[in-house]
């Protein structure tokens, strides 16, 4: 099996898919705009045994109803599509890319990576579940193992908690609170007000949490050129990790300058970059070939799949660029996969995994709560065990 074409899954008697809305708790203010709801598809395909008919029972691909499982003799495996326009399609092309499946062969046809990510990280999140569960295997364990990576996957990932958009005061609070409850890193959102507001803004955090924490700055691509130089050369007063994609997606040669540009007067130091929606929308080759970054954020909802976001990982690691795994908000199923994809990377740094409390309600129970700044990996089969089996009988 290789990221664009996830076969050895079996074949596939049945896929049906489910329509959910979610509401955050809170608008989640970013560069692009707020985020005040989550829309998406679950979705659960049945394996049947090697060998057998590639059709059978089932309600297909474009069912949208609470139709029952197949009586096939392969586990059922969960997948989640979420789309999160800016960074994958419209929900309604990740419906049309599901719904083109009815009927069809599957693994044989897959919705496409690059234009409906969404679609193909349900799908492929499906099978992957479904066949790590039929081997006895967790998903972290099953996606390590078929990336080549020798590693045992963690039991534990570090995690970093999102501040939004807020007053100096407001966002020192949250961070504040993050911290008490025992987060060692703190994801800013930046970007949406003036770089002196930003400034004031990580100064009252950075003062607040102490210079034990690290603090990270996301941008969303909000500033050109001028305007991300005098924000990095301001922001490098408060010792961040790193800026999340400072430029627009497509500016990669920016991207690179402001990683060469050392600060006015202070030779060697600058902030990191990383790069987060140049990943999604230009590739990890372009990424890396340009010089654009430091680290790379990598979102599995984005990019296709959690098969596509370790691949894209390790390339990136081996080019000595450090991968971060997060998510696109979304519900638990998708999250749960994230902390899978994330602990089969050596060594991963804190990830943006800890986004489950930004929602108002959620598909499940959570099997990957937070604690002391980790999550712990489910250890049953699959995504989480017995954790998701009233999600696998509608």
């Amino acid at each position: 099996m290789t990221a664009d074409d996830p076969r050895g899954q079996g074949s596939v008697h049945a896929m049906r898919r489910r329509s959910f809305a979610l509401d955050l708790t809170r608008p989640l203010g970013t560069a692009r705009g707020a985020i005040r709801r989550r829309e998406g598809f679950l979705i659960a395909v049945e394996r049947g045994s090697d060998g057998d008919d590639e059709g059978g029972d089932g309600d297909g691909a474009g069912s949208d109803g609470d139709g029952a499982g197949s009586d096939g003799d392969g586990a059922v495996g969960l997948g989640e599509a979420t789309p999160l326009p800016g960074w994958t399609e419209s929900r309604e092309a990740c419906a049309a890319a599901l719904d083109e499946l009815d009927g069809r062969a599957i693994p044989g046809s897959m919705p496409d990576a690059a234009s409906t990510p969404a679609a193909r990280h349900g799908v492929s999140l499906a099978l992957a579940d479904a066949a790590a569960r039929d081997a006895e295997a967790r998903l972290a364990d099953r996606l390590a193992d078929e990336a080549g990576v020798t590693a045992t996957p963690a039991d534990a990932v570090p995690v970093n908690a999102t501040v939004g958009d807020g007053s100096p005061g407001e966002t020192a609070a949250e961070a504040k609170r993050a911290v008490d409850e025992g987060f060692d890193c703190l994801k800013l959102k930046v970007g949406a007000r003036d770089v002196d507001a930003d400034v004031e803004r990580v100064r009252a955090v950075r003062e607040a949490v102490g210079d034990a924490v690290a603090l990270r700055a996301d941008a969303n691509g909000a500033w050109d050129r001028e305007t991300a130089r005098r924000a990095l050369d301001a922001l490098a007063d408060f010792d961040l990790a790193y800026v999340e994609q400072p430029l627009p997606a497509d500016d990669l040669d920016g991207l690179a300058a402001l990683r060469e540009g050392d600060r006015p007067g202070r030779p060697g130091d600058g902030v990191p970059i990383a790069a987060d929606e140049s990943v999604a929308g230009r590739g990890i080759d372009a990424v890396l070939d340009a010089g654009a970054a430091d680290a790379v954020v990598l979102k599995p909802m984005a990019l296709g799949g959690p098969d596509r976001a370790l691949a894209v990982a390790l390339r990136a690691r081996s080019a000595g660029v450090d991968p971060v795994i997060t998510t696109t908000i979304d519900a638990v199923v998708a999250r749960t996969a994230a902390v899978h994809v994330a602990a089969a990377i050596p060594g991963v740094s804190p990830c943006g995994l800890a986004t489950g409390s930004l929602l108002d309600e959620d598909l499940a129970p959570d099997p990957c709560p937070v604690a002391d700044g980790q999550i712990a990996v489910p250890t049953g089969p699959g995504l989480a065990g017995g954790a998701f089996e009233d999600l696998r009988r509608w």
